[in-house]
């Protein structure tokens, strides 16, 4: 299942090569000075809105020409001219200033999630004479023009969105991407730069972490230059796809140089899943990752050797350069990746696709290093931020203030909690996330730490409040979280089963306090300190 969009090519009178873009509306401010600050540069896109299903099977007097003979998508189930009037409006204009209309492209978006897909519908009409002026909000550009904003990119300048780039761009440029297998659905934004979901072990809502790849026909003739950490002809991010999408992986390989550069952001199973299958495939693959994470990828994932990186290296993939990025916080070998020449980055798990990233304390997480790579970031100016789990973000530092702004928000709440009384992990954790479903509580307990280390280095802390009493009490937070997670999932199915649920719990919490207690130790020995 899926939801629709419709967007809207208008073709220039006077210019047949030029087409109309409109100026994106920002997500609102956050009425903060602190984050108000930073500002996205403006993005001009095709005008597009939402098409909704068509409920009264009412006629439509707009004619699409070619919409009947198209098999992928069916017209007649949506209201169409109620879309498109709405689009018209943002423009100034209405359906008479439009000639003829044909449906021009239909682009099903690949399964990023948890939401359901969006799929475009793409139409195309030519404004009639003497309409032109579009209320300033509005310009003429050409695909020449659009090509030369995404490749030459300048930190802060103007940017093109993606709608320009599924309908007009990316069928004409000769992008590694067209040899995938044709069963696999990707996106290629910015131009060069392929993003495909793949099923992973990932945390929920998300299912799949996203497969990048770097694949550019020009091939570099400055292979000698040293200045280069890795020269390559190609280069994946994260394989970190489940066993059962091995041969698709497998199938992806096989269409790339094999002279091929493989990135990992950091070392959890749904970033590297997939290492052992580049291995066996590639053996000639060349891993770059940072020393720690390296420590905690298994040598049945990666055996063969790697080449370290810890920050400011570049890269040289068919001619275009790419920069390594330290970006601790979500661990503490965590590393993101900036596509200079489509100034894109490539930022792990530092940022989701939806919610807010979840930090790991067993892997060196730190609350204070996610601040600073946040603001790191936001110096950098992004035209886009490529999380690892959903979509592209468009308007990458509101989406950082956010995180920033979130993470914030939830201090206060935790300093607030403890000034209340709340001395363990389970009472902190039940206040300031009573409102969030308890299967997400484990991931919000290491946050909350984090959070509880932070507020200590700034001393926000109450002096009767023991830190070290507090960090105890992470064992009892899991065997009373089990306990109260799994009675409230089997009450609500079958409240009658009390005594089973008692025994089922009972259960749990045993095996529970005997895996955490495994767990710990296996940290210990690797690590040589405690979590």
């Amino acid at each position: 299942m899926a939801t629709h969009n419709l967007a809207v090519i208008l073709k220039n009178p006077s210019n047949d090569a030029e087409f109309l873009l409109l100026k994106q509306t920002p997500p609102p401010k956050f009425s903060e000075d602190q984050y108000d600050s930073y500002v996205d540069s403006d993005l001009w896109d095709l005008p597009s809105t939402l098409l909704n299903l068509q409920h009264d099977h009412s006629y439509s007097g707009i004619v699409i020409q070619g919409a009947q003979s198209s098999h992928n998508i069916d017209l007649t189930k949506f209201d169409v001219q109620l879309a498109l009037t709405g689009v018209l409006e943002k423009l100034g204009l209405t359906v008479n200033d439009v000639g003829e209309w044909s449906l021009f492209k239909y682009v099903e978006e690949a399964e990023f999630g948890p939401e359901f897909p969006v799929n475009t519908v793409f139409i195309m009409g030519n404004l009639l004479d003497g309409n032109q002026n579009c209320q300033g909000l509005c310009k003429w550009m050409s695909t020449e023009s659009c090509l030369t904003w995404l490749l030459e990119v300048k930190p802060c300048s103007d940017r093109v969105g993606p709608l320009v780039v599924f309908a007009l761009i990316n069928d004409s440029l000769q992008s590694a991407a067209r040899t995938l297998p044709p069963t696999l659905r990707y996106q290629e934004y910015p131009p060069g730069v392929v993003i495909l979901p793949m099923r992973s072990k990932t945390r929920k809502p998300f299912l799949t972490t996203n497969l990048v790849i770097f694949a550019p026909k020009q091939v570099s003739d400055t292979v000698g230059d040293c200045s280069f950490v890795a020269h390559g002809d190609a280069l994946i991010v994260d394989p970190g796809c489940r066993h059962e999408y091995h041969e698709e992986l497998k199938q992806i390989i096989a269409c790339l140089p094999e002279k091929l550069i493989v990135f990992v952001t950091h070392h959890h199973l749904d970033h590297v899943e997939g290492l052992s299958i580049i291995q066996k495939c590639n053996p000639n693959a060349t891993l770059l990752a940072h020393e720690n994470t390296m420590r905690r990828i298994g040598k049945g994932d990666w055996s063969l050797g790697y080449t370290s990186v810890s920050g400011e290296e570049d890269i040289l993939v068919g001619g275009h350069r790419l920069t390594v990025i330290f970006a601790p916080g979500h661990t503490d070998s965590h590393m993101a990746l900036l596509d200079v020449s489509t100034n894109s980055l490539i930022v792990g798990d530092h940022c989701v696709g939806q919610g807010s990233a979840a930090l790991d304390i067993t892997s060196g997480g730190n609350m204070t290093e996610y601040f600073q790579t946040s603001y790191k970031f936001l110096e950098l100016s992004p035209h886009t931020l490529i999380p690892m789990h959903g979509r592209v973000n468009l308007w990458p530092k509101n989406m950082l203030c956010g995180y920033l702004k979130n993470r914030r928000s939830r201090e206060e709440s935790i300093l607030k909690a403890i000034e209340n009384g709340a001395d363990t992990l389970f009472d902190i954790v039940a206040n300031v996330y009573s409102g969030v479903d308890r299967s997400l509580w484990t991931a919000a307990a290491s946050n909350v730490r984090l959070h509880v280390d932070h507020l200590d280095q700034q001393k926000k802390l109450p002096k009767e409040f023991s830190v070290q009493r507090f960090h105890k009490t992470w064992v009892p937070f899991f065997l009373r979280w089990t306990c109260a997670y799994v009675s409230s999932r089997i009450q609500f199915k079958c409240p009658k089963l009390k005594i089973s649920s008692l025994l089922i719990t009972g259960t749990v919490i045993g095996i529970a306090g005997y895996s955490l207690g495994k767990k710990a130790c296996f940290h210990l020995s690797k690590t040589g300190k405690g979590a």
